[in-house]
């Protein structure tokens, strides 16, 4: 690796924040966010939404299948926050006793995101009726994932070595309205955990999960009460 000296880059990097701080002096406010109390939400049930896989290899293989067919895997999620304590609750869907992941999934080839992640959301956790459908508003990206292999581990950045990624995934911050409809699949629990519960717990969430609070710090929550 042909790093530069280190004397050399502190001073780049000296020179670069002298000359911004001499450009504005104006710092731009952290976003705020409204979160609503959970108990403003309803939560129904709908008609089971079934894994394509039943473990991990079957998952991986069906990638390798599809990588072949369309290239790279592009799949997009949501967080809905809502609050419970004066504290923000993120909603996961948990499939069986352990496993849990956010709302979303994979986009159809050329599928803006936007548009394919309010299709998902609607897939997991629209109602049947169309007029309860949440509005979904959808707002950051907050984190992009890569999987460099078809293995399960994924990164916040693409390794430099690593052409052709199998995966990129995107999370995006989804500002809920105050009163929303959620039919949650009746083979699915829909939970809410508080960012502490999540904030380093690799161990039952996995890095892209545990890392939310920390994409999330720099957003200033509104607690809004009913």
């Amino acid at each position: 690796l042909n790093l530069p000296p280190l004397s050399h880059s502190l001073h780049s990097i000296s020179s670069l924040n002298h000359n911004h701080n001499h450009k504005s002096e104006k710092m731009i406010p952290s976003q705020v966010v409204n979160t609503y109390p959970l108990s403003s939400y309803t939560f129904g049930t709908k008609e089971p939404k079934m894994e394509k896989d039943t473990s991990v290899a079957d998952r991986l293989a069906r990638m390798k299948v599809n990588y072949m067919k369309e290239g790279m895997r592009t799949s997009v999620e949501g967080i809905l926050l809502v609050q419970e304590h004066n504290h923000p609750h993120i909603l996961l869907l948990q499939i069986g006793n352990t496993f849990c992941k956010l709302p979303g999934g994979r986009l159809k080839p050329g599928e803006n995101e936007i548009e394919g992640l309010k299709r998902k959301l609607t897939s997991k956790l629209g109602a049947n009726s169309p007029g309860l459908v949440p509005d979904w508003q959808i707002g950051e990206c907050v984190a992009i994932w890569w999987r460099p292999n078809f293995e399960t581990i994924m990164y916040p950045y693409c390794p430099p070595h690593i052409t052709k990624p199998k995966e990129c995934k995107k999370l995006f911050l989804v500002h809920l309205s105050e009163r929303e409809y959620f039919a949650v699949p009746k083979n699915l629990k829909l939970l809410a955990v508080p960012l502490f519960e999540l904030y380093d717990n690799v161990q039952r969430y996995g890095p892209v999960i545990s890392t939310i609070p920390q994409q999330l710090s720099r957003f200033q929550f509104k607690m809004i009460t009913n």
